[in-house]
């Protein structure tokens, strides 16, 4: 596979011609690096993981900094994240110079504490997840878009199986204290079962035999690496009373995939997880767009007491809300849409609704089945024509 530029790209190359430091996170080996070292090819590169390295940097901050060639790269600056307080001292002696510190993360929490504390207007802040629809021009859910699978895709299961691996001995050891990285991994299995699922912590307690408050803390582990997002209902002055308890998704179809165990989509149709996988799917398509356009995150859900659920809802430029639902069909139907439209009635003109579905060669990729609602093809809803800039679904 050819080398793939970021749809994020062109927004980190202007953010760098008005702040003196970007600063780059999301999870591990989703390509931040890469996207860096081509999009600023000039610049000097420096990882901070090895301990040799880290140690000077941590002993003697300022010389280091002195050594270095600008612009540079500082690759996982959240292993020695004081070195954010000496840049910026530097950026404030030479305010006029842009774009000189280009920092990674794949610990957003932490790194956005320090971020918050050193480098407050002085930096410009970007969330990078794995590749998209729209950076691939395909998709599967089985690899999902780890750049490293699709580069040698018969090797998916080793790849995720290490990716797992390390990912417990090196982030999970780093974001807090887990005595049993075991029963760590028991817990990511238990919660990719529940994907696509209000986060009901007590279930995911019980059967590891650790404590709510326990479970709290590791899904904001997850959180923290960039490995699950959680989507919080929409709030508006609705007249029925809603639910308040966010929902877990995995940012990664192909990681699910792996920790569920099935190796191909065949199996997976099988089971009723098809449909929670899809939907995990598309959260994740929806948020890469929003911040592949250099926009924070807006991806909510809606259910209420009575029983009526919408998947998600995404607040548009034009002031109107998206009403999604998610078919792992190939014939959407007008039923499909009857939670949408029930939903429109209370939004009035302030909503649209879509429901997004799989691809047939003998049907329209958009095609209206209600009023105010289209069955949109994923190709259609994530891969615009050439050109385009990265979907954040649609504009109306």
């Amino acid at each position: 596979m050819k080398p793939l530029r970021r749809d994020l790209a062109p927004h980190l190359l202007r953010a760098a011609r008005g702040f003196g430091a970007l600063v780059l996170t999301g999870p591990r080996r989703a390509g931040k690096t890469f996207c860096l070292r081509h999009t600023f090819p000039k610049a000097s590169y420096h990882l901070l993981e090895d301990p040799e390295t880290v140690a000077r940097v941590r002993s003697d901050p300022r010389a280091w900094l002195d050594e270095l060639k600008l612009p540079a790269i500082i690759d996982e600056v959240q292993h020695a994240p004081e070195l954010l307080q000496w840049i910026r001292a530097r950026i404030d002696r030479t305010p006029s110079k842009t774009g000189q510190w280009l920092i990674t993360g794949s610990q957003d929490f932490a790194l956005m504490k320090g971020v918050t504390e050193s480098m407050a207007g002085r930096a410009a802040i970007f969330q990078m997840l794995p590749l998209s629809v729209h950076e691939l021009g395909k998709w599967d859910l089985l690899r999902g878009g780890y750049p490293e699978v699709w580069q040698r895709p018969r090797l998916a299961a080793d790849w995720f199986r290490s990716y797992v691996q390390s990912y417990l001995e090196r982030d999970v050891r780093d974001v807090t204290q887990v005595k049993d990285l075991g029963v760590f991994r028991r817990f990511m299995s238990l919660a990719a079962m529940r994907s696509a699922q209000l986060l009901n912590k007590s279930e995911l307690a019980q059967p590891l035999g650790v404590t709510v408050p326990t479970i709290g803390q590791w899904v904001e582990v997850l959180q923290t690496t960039g490995v699950v997002q959680l989507v919080h209902p929409y709030f508006e002055n609705f007249e029925k009373r809603l639910l308040k308890t966010p929902k877990l998704y995995f940012n990664d179809p192909g990681l699910l995939c792996h920790l569920l165990g099935f190796d191909s989509l065949a199996a997976l149709e099988k089971t009723t997880l098809i449909g929670q996988v899809f939907e995990t799917f598309v959260a994740s398509e929806l948020v890469k767009g929003q911040l592949a356009n250099g926009k924070q995150r807006q991806l909510y859900y809606f259910r209420d007491e009575q029983g009526l659920e919408v998947d998600f809802m995404v607040p548009r430029e034009s002031g109107r809300v998206e009403l999604i639902e998610t078919k792992w069909t190939k014939t959407p139907t007008p039923h499909m849409a009857k939670p949408i439209a029930a939903l429109l009635e209370k939004l009035r003109d302030r909503g649209f609704g879509t429901v997004i579905c799989r691809g047939a060669s003998d049907r329209p990729a958009r095609a209206t089945i209600a009023p105010s609602v289209q069955a949109v093809s994923v190709e259609a809803a994530f891969t615009p024509p050439a050109g385009d800039a990265a979907p954040s679904l649609r504009r109306r």
